[in-house]
């Protein structure tokens, strides 16, 4: 029988992909965690089981969940049930604390609230309680509501109703809350298997939190695919390394941090030694990828980088193609799949497609976010190339504007990336009484490097063509730049209210 994906319903839901692929393949493994493994099978009946009781203690179809649970095959088990019984369902992160899991619960007015009661020294629980979020259950290990399949209704029909509600960063404000469907969320997901060019023969992996945009994207893929991923609740090398080689992982990534830490590990081995034998590709979006980082990993690891775009109002909007040329790989997102138009207006990147979210819980939000044509507006700057590559060039609020010049600070942070003595790089503007605003790099630097000077930052730039008036005036070296806990993205505004200055 095949098992590559066969047509299905114009809006299929979630749950017929379940469905769907456990009649083609029940007993192959898709979820692989420790010494636990469930198979396609097992995915659907268990995930039946849950949701009876999820049904007995009073979730309808339409039902607002709200779940903040770290990567397991429980999360995973939980999400489809709900999927099963239509409810709506508000994946939290689970590293956020009380402002920001407080925001979703009130913004979503959820009915229930799973928690994995207390989870790496933080009890969700009594922060439940603290929030006075409804309905709190705890769903892990053997904690699951479970019941008899035969009281449950009959699944939703059709995959165009809005049931998932995710949350942006909320790095510099409130989240917002982003409406999705399964529709848009299986477009993702399909549109992402079918640019990385992958088989049943693959085994993947989910690193970052189930609770981000890419969870379902990753699950889709396995839907459609018949291949098993391996889940890791804590994600740090080099104690995960022993889970890809036990499991024969092809396919490992995340975003750019996610990268830079592989390869740190590889220069740790001894010449002529892969770090994970099986693995053939490294995928990833959610930030930036300097060319060099691209360029040195396929040279040092011996595999193949794809970098896409994303986020979480479209999961995936562009993705590498393994066998695009070494020069796009490095220096584009990749390529939009059939379904997604994007339309560069005045610099910022627009898109319409079945990917694109409904919009947002705040009327007013997406009233804002949506020209008169439909397209999202990203936020993101950008250009096409000829051959319709996507180059992402900064964001509109990235950009520095010093004596009247706009300068982006991507074009310095991937110039600083192949310096010798720099780890990792954010270029930000400063506030400044006589340029408007000045440009500081915020280098992190390699163990044991010798400490980098500004002098020397622009005698680099310099050097590698970049124009005088957009030559950094500061330079700090930090021990680490500060990151959010899911893709690893730094997080600029904490540099910026670091390193400030009031006028005089």
């Amino acid at each position: 029988m095949n098992e590559t994906p066969h047509a299905l319903s114009s809006a299929p839901t979630l749950w017929d992909l379940v469905a769907r692929r456990a009649a083609l393949t029940p007993d192959r493994p898709v979820l692989l965690q420790g010494d636990r493994s469930l198979t396609f099978g097992d995915l659907r009946t268990r995930s039946e089981r849950v949701a009876a009781g999820l049904y007995a203690i009073g979730v309808r179809p339409g039902t607002v969940v709200a779940w903040q649970l770290p990567t397991r095959i429980e999360t995973v088990l939980l999400s489809l049930a709900l999927a099963r019984l239509g409810a709506v369902q508000s994946p939290v992160i689970p590293f956020y604390r009380d402002r920001e899991a407080g925001f979703a619960l009130r913004e979503s007015k959820a009915e229930f609230f799973a928690v994995p009661g207390v989870w790496r020294g933080h009890d969700h629980t009594e922060m439940a309680r603290r929030l006075g979020a409804k309905g709190i259950f705890e769903a892990y290990d053997d904690s699951l509501p479970e019941g008899d399949p035969s009281t449950l209704p009959a699944p939703p029909s059709e995959g165009t109703s809005v049931r998932w509600i995710y949350w942006t960063s909320g790095t510099t404000s409130d989240p917002k809350g982003v409406l999705h469907t399964d529709r848009s969320l299986i477009a993702g997901g399909s549109c992402l298997a079918h640019a990385l060019r992958l088989t049943p023969d693959d085994v993947g992996s989910i690193a970052f939190p189930y609770a981000h945009i890419g969870g379902p994207d990753y699950l889709v893929m396995l839907l459609l695919y018949g291949f098993p991923a391996v889940l890791f609740e804590h994600f740090a090398l080099p104690d995960a390394l022993a889970e890809y080689r036990r499991h024969g992982v092809t396919m490992a990534g995340g975003s750019t941090a996610f990268y830079s830490m592989f390869l740190a590990e590889q220069r740790k081995q001894p010449p002529g030694t892969r770090l994970i034998p099986s693995l053939r590709l490294l995928a990833g979006g959610g930030a930036p990828k300097p060319p060099e980082l691209h360029h040195a990993v396929v040279r040092e690891m011996g595999v193949q980088l794809t970098h896409g775009y994303g986020m979480t109002e479209v999961p995936m909007i562009t993705m590498g193609d393994p066998e695009d040329t070494p020069e796009n790989l490095a220096t584009t997102e990749g390529r939009p799949p059939s379904g997604m138009e994007i339309r560069i207006v005045d610099g910022e990147i627009r898109l319409r497609g079945e990917a694109v979210c409904q919009g947002y819980l705040d009327p007013a939000q997406t009233a804002a976010a949506f020209d008169a044509e439909g397209f999202l507006r990203t936020g993101d700057l950008g250009r096409l190339t000829d051959s319709g590559h996507l180059v992402l060039t900064g964001r509109l609020k990235d950009v520095i504007i010093r004596k009247g010049e706009n300068i982006s600070a991507k074009e310095i942070e991937d110039l600083l990336a192949a310096h010798p003595l720099v780890a990792d790089a954010a270029v930000i503007g400063l506030p400044d009484a006589d340029r408007g605003e000045l440009v500081c790099a915020v280098v992190e630097q390699p163990p044991d490097a010798d400490e980098l000077t500004l002098p020397e930052v622009v005698t680099y730039l310099r050097a590698a063509g970049l124009s005088v008036h957009k030559l950094p005036e500061r330079l700090e070296v930090v021990a680490a730049l500060p990151r959010n806990e899911t893709l690893r993205k730094v997080l600029k505004y904490k540099l910026r209210e670091r390193f400030s200055r009031p006028f005089p």
